[in-house]
């Protein structure tokens, strides 16, 4: 391993802000203990500031929030940075997905207090619609949830599951799932022992709890892969069915994976199961095409409404 690979591999670890025994960082970096040292000092040159301990135990913890780290950026920037990433993990940039919220955590993680507060004010002084049905986030819970999947802590929160009393939760997050319109937590829960998937929407009160674990190999090794099937195994509120006066090859590249097409007379024939019309909605106006609600009504309701809404604005 290069110097600059084994460097950027330390301050990952050191990121984590846990107390790393030397002997533990050594073996991990696969470096002798003085190594480690030098390596220690090129950060502490670089602007970070690395707490050491001697002895037996002794080892290193990264000291948050006294400087950002080397990116040469000035407050103006950090904060921009910052409320950009707060705004993509939120939900509110489509294409961001899960980079967006691991980089904000580590990007929070490190802010010093009173860039902090800027970038609380920033947000909450801004306003943003959501596009096609996409449901807003609180950012600070995202970034719990960032921050914990990242440094695998256990977490505590109230879950809202739909038509249920609120339930507290002790869990083991794994990973951070966009789909669709929708964010996902994956984690092991301790109480059921079994995976869940969880709608972070849903999601209230979460807290780290300062307990680290070691990440279990979760079912077919793939987060994204394991919260879809979760999804699909249970019955959706709506089974859309349109008919689309386009070619089916075009429909379907529209649609990729979330929903089927089917060749038809005068067209092709779309088919979904989804929870929020406001999906299929967002497809509809993507496909640039006449189209035949066949099911549900609610569908086809939703899209008078808006249609009557679009040309009273136009008129």
């Amino acid at each position: 391993m290069s110097t600059s690979a084994r460097m950027l591999q330390l301050l990952s670890l050191l990121q984590t802000h846990r107390f790393w025994p030397g002997t533990e960082l050594s073996e991990r970096l696969e470096v002798s203990e003085r190594t480690l040292r030098r390596d220690i000092e090129r950060l502490r040159d670089l602007g970070y500031d690395v707490d050491a301990s001697r002895g037996v135990a002794g080892g290193y913890q990264l000291r948050a929030g006294n400087a950002l780290p080397p990116l040469l950026l000035d407050d103006e920037e950090a904060v921009a940075i910052a409320v950009g990433l707060r705004t993509a993990a939120a939900g509110l940039v489509a294409g961001m997905g899960d980079t967006s919220a691991q980089a904000l955590g580590k990007v929070i993680a490190l802010m010093p207090p009173r860039l902090r507060r800027r970038m609380d004010a920033v947000t909450s002084q801004t306003d943003s619609l959501p596009w096609g049905g996409r449901v807003p986030l609180d950012a600070g819970v995202l970034g719990i949830l960032a921050q914990a999947c990242r440094d695998d802590e256990a977490l505590t929160f109230t879950y809202q599951a739909p038509e249920a009393e609120p339930t507290l939760r002790r869990v083991e997050p794994h990973r951070l799932v966009t789909l669709g319109n929708r964010w996902y937590l994956l984690a092991y829960d301790r109480l059921r022992q079994d995976w869940r998937s969880f709608r972070v929407d849903r999601i209230s009160d979460p807290a780290t709890t300062g307990q680290r674990f070691r990440p279990r190999e979760i079912p077919g090794g793939d987060a994204a892969t394991y919260v879809q099937a979760g999804i699909r195994s249970r019955p959706a509120a709506h089974d859309v069915c349109v008919l689309i006066r386009a070619e089916a090859d075009v429909v379907a590249r529209r649609v990729g994976r979330w929903g089927q097409v089917e060749a038809a007379e005068g067209g092709c024939r779309l088919r979904m199961q989804v929870d929020d019309l406001g999906w299929p909605m967002m497809i509809l106006a993507g496909v640039e095409a006449d189209f035949t609600v066949e099911q549900p009504a609610e569908l086809a309701e939703l899209v008078t409404q808006v249609g009557e809404r679009f040309v009273r604005s136009g008129s």
